[in-house]
């Protein structure tokens, strides 16, 4: 049996619908199922109850589980939530944990989801079961949360300076961990994935633009105006933090500024193109539709 976390956040449901579109049987945990429905979990998917940070309501997700993919919400707990998971995963007789991890992931970086992913990638190492790390870019989905901006003053603003960046559809994202969750590929390796393209947030503007046929500019916010903007919106100031840190790294360049399609190329997956995924939803890049999961009105990746 295979188990996919996180399927009510934004790739774990990907997945499951990936791995339903190829008819291959997986189990889809939630820590509610009202919100399996909100996901679109294909009516084929087992879904079961769980909670990583109640590992005692694991039993029932992992039972007679082989290969899990492992993805959890961005947050304070990240690094005990899926720790405990690991854990309940090995004394139930799992094989291998794919872990959904980061591009960017580092212990040394300055951007503190970084640093729990890296932490969390030691621990599954130390676990003595089988992993796979797929590190993937930024989401090209995450421009969906500037939409309004976009429709109603014309204007891209994110604190990214000059700087590029070579971000990834999550379809093509799904289908390599749709893989990887079937023993494709080779164990205990690290799959690094981006984008074919590395875009400056100038290019990133102007493709949207021409596939909506309405100006969009690029306007570089102050770092610490956009922090303030947050934070009066309600944005909890752990999360506001985070977000700054993880615009400054993307100031600095690093890895995801380079492209890297490896991992594309090693699963046949086509890299799905800026401009290919803009005219794809170019309805909800106009205003006139909202994306199929929710979690892009959110802050920050959320994979719960």
């Amino acid at each position: 049996m295979l188990l996919v976390t996180g399927v009510t956040g934004l790739n774990g449901s990907a997945v499951v619908r990936e791995l339903a579109r190829e008819g291959v049987a997986v189990r889809a945990m939630v820590r509610d199922l009202a919100k399996a429905r909100g996901a679109e979990v294909p009516s084929t998917v087992e879904v079961v109850e769980g909670d990583m940070l109640r590992p005692r309501t694991l039993g029932p997700a992992l039972d007679g589980v082989e290969r899990v993919l492992l993805i959890s919400a961005a947050n304070e707990r990240l690094v005990e939530a899926q720790t405990g998971f690991i854990d309940a995963a090995k004394a139930a007789g799992v094989e291998h944990v794919v872990k959904f991890s980061g591009r960017a992931c580092d212990p040394e970086s300055g951007f503190r989801f970084a640093r729990m992913h890296a932490e969390i990638e030691r621990y599954l190492l130390a676990s003595g079961m089988h992993w796979t790390m797929l590190r993937p870019s930024a989401f090209m989905q995450v421009y969906f949360r500037e939409v309004p901006s976009m429709t109603g003053d014309g204007v891209l603003s994110l604190p990214m300076g000059d700087a590029s960046i070579a971000p990834v559809d999550v379809a093509d994202i799904a289908k390599v961990a749709a893989a990887l969750l079937q023993g494709k590929g080779e164990a205990d390796r690290r799959y690094e994935m981006t984008g074919p393209e590395s875009l400056t947030l100038d290019e990133i503007a102007g493709t949207v633009s021409s596939a909506i046929g309405r100006p969009v500019r690029y306007v570089d916010a102050d770092p610490v105006a956009q922090r303030e903007a947050l934070l009066a919106a309600g944005l909890a100031p752990f999360f506001a933090d985070a977000l700054d840190e993880l615009f400054a790294e993307r100031r600095k360049g690093g890895d995801e500024a380079r492209v890297e399609l490896s991992t594309h190329e090693a699963f046949g997956v086509r890299p799905t193109t800026f401009a290919e995924f803009v005219r794809k939803h170019a309805a909800v890049f106009r205003g006139e539709a909202r994306p199929a999961n929710l979690w892009a009105a959110g802050w920050l990746p959320s994979d719960r």
